[in-house]
């Protein structure tokens, strides 16, 4: 099997565990609505910077003088970039401490642009709703999908090279006959 064939298995064998398991209701429950609460109230932590009539509850960020908001459901969590992400680096060939630490920091890359996301897509549900739907429905998705594939390919040039084998020293000259 070549090196490519492996990939592919692997990344396609890695989607087809991992998109399943987070459509389960127990994922879904215990870590996906934390996660989308959690996001919720640190986007709601960032815009008191500037804006003090936002309100988090549990996954909803809402206008506490309009009462307009937003709901972050599982499918806006960005975990489904994450999977593509976490599939693509469990796929490559490296060393398990770079693939954990590609995870990890690949993760948080993500969720910072997907809280990027939540806040701009708040303020666009307050100021203009067809909007909203066109940055929602088409144009942050395919950000966050990009911004798993840009952070997939940083993390590949970040690995370490694999150093040329060793070449044999060059032949001795031969020895002069002294006499």
């Amino acid at each position: 099997m070549t090196c490519m064939s492996r990939f592919i298995l692997v990344f396609l064998g890695c989607l087809a565990v991992l998109f399943p398991l987070d459509l389960y209701q127990p994922v879904q429950q215990h870590v996906i609505l934390p996660l989308t609460s959690a996001i919720a109230y640190v986007c709601v932590a960032i815009m008191h910077l500037w804006d003090s009539h936002v309100a988090a509850q549990a996954n909803i960020m809402r206008n506490t003088l309009s009462g307009g908001g937003i709901e972050i459901v599982a499918g806006c969590s960005g975990v489904e970039a994450v999977i593509i992400l976490v599939s693509a680096v469990l796929a490559f060939p490296a060393p398990w401490k770079y693939k954990l630490a590609g995870i990890g920091i690949g993760f948080f890359a993500i969720q910072s642009l997907n809280v990027v996301r939540l806040i701009s897509l708040y303020y666009l549900n307050e100021w203009n709703h067809v909007w909203f739907e066109w940055f929602h429905l088409y144009l942050w998705q395919a950000l966050i999908i990009l911004d798993a594939l840009v952070f997939w390919l940083v993390w590949l040039r970040w690995l370490p090279r694999n150093p040329p084998p060793p070449q044999a020293p060059p032949p001795s000259p031969p020895l002069a006959a002294t006499a």
